[in-house]
């Protein structure tokens, strides 16, 4: 089924509110949800939208979510977390959009998202993977194995997260919008000052080109508005292009994309001959599967990860080498 144009406004006979998506979008940002969620939340309301012939939302109740989630499902196949997804999205839009219940929530279907144990790397073939990965995506692969970030927490680094005196990574506004601590790998160190020095020659550049700014979160470049232009301020993965995008303000170098990152990885994997399924993501589980197996408290890798319960840590303990317990076959008694 096709999606239908940005410009679907879906308003209420007798109406002039701003348009149903617009208003989705300030609810969101409201909330300070991430902008992953906005992009997800309006995208699964336009499909349901058209998926019932653009009749209002206002209009629907439990028994149309419940079929719009049974046509993903069986006809669409997609995931459990993917329909839990359109669930949160559409339970968003009734409640906090259109201020409305949709009726018996129990008559809406929640799929059961399946427990999976993380793919983790063996540290030579974290190794060989990384033989095949050069330049600042060198860098990145490091970091994201060697300090446990998320591919979009590094990407995101600004200069002034980075200290080499303290040898340690600020992670801001993480997953929960919640700031952390991390160790700054010292196999990382010198090559990442040198890319920094590049990366501070380009943003002289930009200056004497009148450009030079970069996109603050929040109010900040109100607040500060000498700030956007700060080195201190710049991010540390800059992209290659300037980006003009008038939604985003001034012409400004945002930081590199994570498919940059991804296709990169999935090469290097390639390269290295491996048959695991390998992204930015599995250095993050290798990370904290490999300080486990080095003795180092769980509490520690649950602060390290930005774990906000231990239970979410403890899926590592599954795919250590000797098992949870150290638990050793029978048959390799024999």
């Amino acid at each position: 089924m096709v999606d239908p144009p940005s410009s679907v406004s879906s308003v209420p006979p007798g109406g002039s509110q701003p348009k149903l998506l617009d208003r989705v979008r300030h609810a969101i940002r409201v909330r300070h949800y991430s902008r992953r969620t906005e992009e997800a939340y309006v995208h699964w309301i336009r499909r349901y939208i058209v998926f019932h012939g653009k009749a209002h939302p206002s209009t629907l109740g439990a028994s149309e979510i419940s079929a719009f989630l049974m046509w993903l499902a069986v006809r669409q196949h997609v995931s459990a977390s993917t329909q839990n997804q359109a669930l949160s999205a559409l339970l968003f839009l009734h409640r906090h959009v259109l201020g409305m219940e949709v009726g018996e929530i129990g008559q809406v279907p929640r799929a059961r998202v399946p427990v999976r144990v993380p793919v983790v790397l063996s540290r030579d073939e974290v190794g060989a993977v990384m033989k095949h990965v050069t330049g600042p995506l060198w860098i990145i692969v490091v970091l994201l194995y060697g300090a446990g970030l998320r591919i979009q927490e590094c990407l995101e680094l600004r200069v002034k997260d980075i200290d080499f005196d303290r040898q340690q990574i600020v992670v801001r506004r993480g997953k929960g919008q919640k700031d952390r601590r991390t160790m700054l790998p010292v196999a990382v160190r010198e090559r990442l000052q040198a890319h920094l020095r590049d990366v501070k020659r380009q943003h002289e550049q930009d200056l004497a080109h009148g450009m030079g700014r970069v996109i603050l979160p929040f109010a900040l470049d109100r607040k500060y508005p000498n700030a956007s232009t700060d080195w201190a301020w710049q991010f540390v993965f800059p992209a290659s292009r300037i980006c003009r995008d008038p939604r985003w303000g001034p012409p400004s170098r945002y930081h590199l994309h994570e498919t940059v990152v991804q296709k990169a990885v999935a090469d290097a994997r390639r390269k290295a001959g491996l048959a695991k399924r390998v992204g930015p993501h599995t250095f993050r589980h290798s990370f904290a599967t490999h300080l486990l197996e080095d003795g180092y408290d769980i509490r520690t890798v649950q602060e390290l990860l930005g774990h906000a319960d231990v239970s979410t840590t403890m899926i590592y303990l599954h795919v250590l080498n000797r098992g949870a317990l150290g638990v050793r076959s029978p048959v390799d008694r024999l």
